[in-house]
């Protein structure tokens, strides 16, 4: 059982969008209602994909000063060069991981895509090792999905 309801948080993302909220409200009610699933989720940033860089624009939860990320480059910047979600279980074991903040264990990278294009991402971070089970990725999952259409 999934402690993140991605359908709960994908109707109001719907719900948002059709009372015409535009993509930074869209993108911070997603943050804002990822990490009120409560722990172990810490923190959760969502970075857009401007050229080679993933830039910052929603999160909620504790400040980064990681506001723009080359891909590449960490966990995030690693996700976009490999096409693939990242789940990290104990993010000192990452050579390149760029820390958000130092507290920070887990993390959990999901491409917001549109088609084979990479739009962005949603990253969750914990202070908790380990607790991103294969459901709370697919539950992330189906909030990158809506976002990827209604952005």
């Amino acid at each position: 059982m999934a402690i993140l309801d991605g359908d709960r948080i994908v109707a109001a993302l719907r719900g948002a969008f059709a009372r015409d909220a535009g993509r930074q409200a869209l993108l911070q009610l997603a943050a804002d209602r990822i990490r009120a699933a409560g722990p172990p989720y810490t923190s959760v940033y969502l970075y857009m994909l401007h050229a080679d860089q993933l830039e910052l624009e929603a999160f909620s939860g504790r400040v980064t000063d990681h506001t723009s990320i080359p891909v590449g480059k960490g966990v995030c910047g690693t996700a976009v060069a490999t096409g693939e979600d990242q789940v990290v279980g104990d993010v000192r074991a990452v050579g390149n991981y760029l820390a958000c903040n130092l507290e920070t264990r887990s993390e959990l990278v999901v491409l917001i895509r549109r088609g084979s294009t990479i739009l962005g991402q949603i990253d969750v971070d914990s202070d908790v090792p380990d607790p991103f089970t294969p459901a709370e990725h697919a539950e992330t999952k189906k909030v990158a999905d809506a976002l990827a259409v209604l952005i």
